[in-house]
């Protein structure tokens, strides 16, 4: 099994465990805190409001649908409207599925696209279960095609997912795709970069499927959105994450950074 196949197997065990679970302690990010700030364990909700998430959006969905494995709150900065239609990558148990479906409406669709079996099974019943006729979940992997047509979507958000990817510049063509064109478009993507990157053939597989070995320089994650062929690409928040001490060994080394940074693109 070759290492890109192999991580995206590692993905879906631990990912698929999470949505068995209900919450992000069964992960493999190390001292079992799955993009979270430190080796204290939380509740998905203290998780959650940790990245900036607010008590009261966060009461007003589904509490299985808060698992506590984000890294930001791209719902905060995506001004959605009545109406929209949006597209939530990664979208898990479906966080930010229903708080975007209770802004856009009934005449607004959220689609959240998902690789996950297990977590596309939870986020499908908490729509049953709780009435959402605005919301579909589909299966789909984000890096190869997303299952959304062209030029269709208003706004596509997203967080802590892209850096589990292996090819992050065709994920974001791929977003570029699906996006409406002529400045209607816009994606607002809650992720994770690093102050020195990884090599694939060298990378932690516990560390990669935990959000930490696969993030891009801040630098080369902007590169790879305007490449994809984005304009108008905007940092709307950032502040550190985490710091790795990894090898005392090295004299001077210095520690790596993890830092969540919240990008706005726009499609013209």
């Amino acid at each position: 099994m070759d290492k890109q196949l192999q991580l995206k197997e590692k993905i879906k065990e631990q990912y698929g465990n999470i949505a068995l679970d209900g919450n992000s302690n069964s992960c493999c990010m190390p001292s079992s805190d799955c993009c979270g700030t430190s080796g204290i364990i939380f509740s998905p909700f203290t998780s959650s409001k940790e990245v900036g998430y607010e008590s009261d959006k966060l009461n007003s969905i589904p509490e299985s649908s808060v698992l506590g494995v984000g890294c930001g709150n791209p719902t905060r900065f995506a001004d959605l409207k009545e109406g929209n239609i949006v597209v939530d990558l990664g979208s898990g148990a479906g966080i930010d599925v229903f708080l975007a479906a209770n802004i856009v409406k009934e005449s607004g669709r959220v689609i959240g696209i998902d690789m996950t079996e297990n977590m596309l099974y939870k986020a499908r019943e908490n729509a049953e279960k709780h009435g959402y006729k605005n919301v579909e979940f589909r299966q789909g992997d984000i890096e190869q095609r997303i299952p959304v047509e062209d030029n269709s979507v208003d706004v596509v958000i997203s967080n802590c997912v892209i850096n589990l990817t292996t090819n992050k510049e065709n994920t974001f063509k791929e977003i570029h795709r699906i996006l409406k064109s002529e400045g209607k478009g816009r994606m607002i993507i809650s992720d994770l970069v690093t102050s020195r990157e990884m090599d694939l053939d060298s990378i932690n597989t516990d560390n990669w499927c935990s959000c930490i070995d696969g993030a891009l320089t801040k630098k080369n994650y902007i590169d790879s959105i305007a490449k994809a062929g984005f304009t108008r690409i905007e940092i709307l928040d950032e502040k550190l994450y985490m710091e790795l001490d990894e090898d005392k060994d090295k004299v001077n080394q210095q520690k790596r950074q993890i830092t969540s940074i919240s990008v706005k693109a726009v499609k013209v």
